[in-house]
């Protein structure tokens, strides 16, 4: 099955798809030994030889899903340029690539889903598939309009 290289290489765990896109844009992906730098190619993972800097890459295919109880004072990002903590802190001993579905901030704390199975993540927070998500939110003193 033939798929687009930048979801192929984000579901091995290279990076995000955007991530991904700049690596092919870069010129550090080859399909069967021919440099690519056009995002809108396609693969096959179990035909074709996909690398990123001349290392193979292999796709995941066992998906992880995680229900984390969010606490107050982390982010929900993978890495934050501000130092603060993230929720990857609380799952460091996970070795698969995963990541939030949807953001929680700082000052939220709740529900929270990781993975590494993009389709499930983009099932759940694109806005074409309509997912209701309902939030409950507990204010202290009079809430302006």
């Amino acid at each position: 099955m033939d798929l687009r290289l930048q979801k192929l290489l984000a579901s091995a765990g290279i990076g995000s798809r955007r991530y991904c896109e700049t690596l092919i844009a870069a010129g550090r992906v080859s399909v069967n030994g021919k440099q690519v730098k056009d995002p809108g190619t396609k693969a096959d993972p179990d035909k074709d030889n996909v690398t990123v800097d001349g290392k193979p890459i292999s796709v995941v295919t066992d998906h992880l899903y995680i229900v984390l109880n969010k606490p107050l004072g982390y982010v929900s990002t993978v890495s934050d340029p501000h130092a603060r903590h993230t929720v990857m802190d609380l799952v460091a001993n996970v070795e698969a690539r995963i990541y939030p579905v949807g953001r929680l901030d700082a000052d939220s704390a709740g529900l929270l889903l990781l993975t590494n199975d993009g389709e499930f993540t983009q099932t759940l927070t694109h806005p074409s598939h309509q997912v209701p998500k309902t939030y409950r939110v507990v204010a202290r003193g009079t809430v302006p309009e």
